[in-house]
């Protein structure tokens, strides 16, 4: 799991860097900001699977049953 989340994490930097590159360069605005909102989306995602709730366990490290 630990793995999916990096790559995760990576496609988020990519989308990022790629939605500003297309952002200054002045073309494919929509597409720019369809990727700023995949890695939000994206993000989104990791915290809920990466943060700890109340009891102290995130939802990645428990086991499957």
């Amino acid at each position: 799991m630990a793995t999916v989340m990096s790559i995760t994490v990576l496609a988020i930097i990519a989308l990022v860097l790629g939605a500003v590159y297309l952002l200054r360069r002045g073309g494919a605005r929509t597409q720019a900001l369809l990727m700023l909102l995949l890695a939000a989306i994206a993000g989104t995602n990791v915290a809920i699977w990466a943060v700890p709730d109340a009891s102290g366990e995130a939802p990645m490290d428990r086991k499957l049953r």
